[in-house]
């Protein structure tokens, strides 16, 4: 096998040796191509060896400023020597004993804290908590589980999800995702009960109020509203004022759970453990993933005690809070309430502040939106129609530069670095994006 030589320290900026794709990573891609299935996404030939806080090294040797955080997941950075260590000291004791029959210690840790953090109503007793938890390995199974949940206790059937929502790619997952036409094409019938209606907008909910439930959608039969409070893959869509409260009301007003997937806008990404903490809305339900654990599969699902009401064996998983897993989950947990929630609030002010004068400077660039470490800006066409091929060509050529980036919705790209990214390395990332646009 080919190897290069691997420096202790990666740089903080870009550094790049070779043309892209080098050769180490043009070798790999081919390989990658005859074995492994094409509806993987892959955006550039971007073939890394290791990562080290906001950068990554390619199979190379070049560095990059990496703002995707592998899609929001590596929260604390890439191999965080805290996460690293925990991962470690877990894995010479125990790999796995499966969490749905034996019981090990980081797995009620882990779903201690999460369950004391969760914003629902606190028991009056000093020994319950305000949530129950259950353990997935990804975002699409939480939310899979969240479906089961939601009908198993309202005993109803109907659910209603958002366009441009994205819920996961397994089927009851893809059947709540209203994002993109590709991720439901020929795989009907999708799982049935599920009305989409717009995103973010007070008129949608009157829409779904004054239009379908007195039509063909009675309240009274739906067991769940999904949302996520800021939109993730439908382009970092910010709702209006009052939206997310006001489907907190209708779901009391008809007996409805609010199920709020935080699995791309949780854990610390908007300076908030949770999104819908920047709101004041008590949810039922909420789904997470990705930033849980820097990296390591984990998801959950915390929910109101008393709706965790299923019995032994109606909801399980073999490898959902595996300890490794949790460990990394505790790990990342102290820190990001340690400083980074707080560095995600400083720097995205910066991000934004920064993409505001880029927007200022290039029209064809959107004002930005976001909260947090969670920010996007559309790109446009000279008459001001949205231009995905002008945000795709900015992408690859960032990625020449030495700039990860990732798209959203029809013509976003989003803004989703590890949260121990500085200033420094905000204005490299602007810098490279001016150089593009100045072409």
């Amino acid at each position: 096998m080919l190897s290069i030589p691997i420096n202790l320290n990666l740089p903080r900026t870009p550094n790049l040796i070779t043309s892209l794709p080098g050769p180490r990573a043009q070798a790999i891609v081919q390989r990658d191509r005859a074995v492994t299935s094409p509806s993987y996404t892959r955006d550039y030939p971007l073939v890394v060896s290791r990562g080290q806080g906001c950068m990554v090294e390619d199979v190379d040797g070049n560095v990059f400023l990496d703002m995707t955080a592998g899609i929001a997941v590596t929260a604390t950075g890439h191999a965080h020597p805290e996460v690293v260590k925990a991962i470690q000291e877990q894995s010479a004791r125990l790999l796995h004993m499966s969490g749905t029959d034996f019981y090990y210690e980081p797995m009620v840790e882990l779903a201690e804290q999460l369950a004391i953090r969760a914003p629902f109503p606190h028991p009056q007793s000093d020994t319950a908590f305000p949530a129950k938890i259950f353990f997935t390995n990804s975002g699409a199974e939480s939310n899979e589980g969240a479906i089961k949940l939601a009908r198993y206790y309202t005993k109803r059937s109907l659910i209603v999800a958002f366009l441009g929502a994205f819920h996961g790619r397994t089927y009851g997952a893809m059947s709540l995702t209203g994002s993109k036409a590709v991720q439901r094409a020929n795989f009907g019938p999708l799982v049935p009960g599920v009305t989409h209606i717009p995103y973010g907008t007070h008129a949608s909910l009157d829409y779904l109020e004054q239009q379908l439930f007195t039509t063909i959608l009675p309240p009274q039969e739906v067991a769940a509203i999904i949302v996520e409070p800021i939109q993730g893959e439908g382009g970092y869509i910010v709702p209006e004022d009052g939206f997310l409260k006001r489907i907190r009301e209708i779901c009391d007003r008809h007996g409805i759970l609010m199920v709020v997937d935080e699995v791309q806008a949780g854990m610390g990404r908007t300076g908030r453990l949770f999104a819908i903490e920047h709101w004041g809305v008590m949810p039922d339900i909420i789904t997470i993933a990705k930033g849980i654990a820097s990296g390591m599969p984990l998801g959950a699902i915390l929910a109101r005690p008393e709706l965790m009401t299923w019995p032994p064996g109606s909801h399980a998983t073999t490898f959902g809070g595996n300890p490794v897993a949790c460990a990394a989950g505790i790990a990342t947990l102290r820190l990001l309430e340690s400083g980074l929630m707080s560095n995600a609030t400083q720097m995205g002010e910066l991000l934004q502040a920064s993409l505001t004068e880029l927007h200022q400077r290039f029209p064809r660039v959107s004002p930005p939106r976001g909260k947090g470490l969670m920010v996007a800006v559309d790109l446009l066409d000279e008459q001001g129609n949205l231009d995905h091929k002008l945000r795709d060509r900015i992408i690859q050529e960032a990625f020449l530069r030495g700039l990860l980036l990732l798209g959203c919705g029809k013509a976003a790209i989003r803004f989703c670095p590890p949260l121990v990214i500085d200033s420094d390395q905000i204005q490299i990332a602007l810098e490279i994006i001016s150089d593009i646009l100045s072409f």
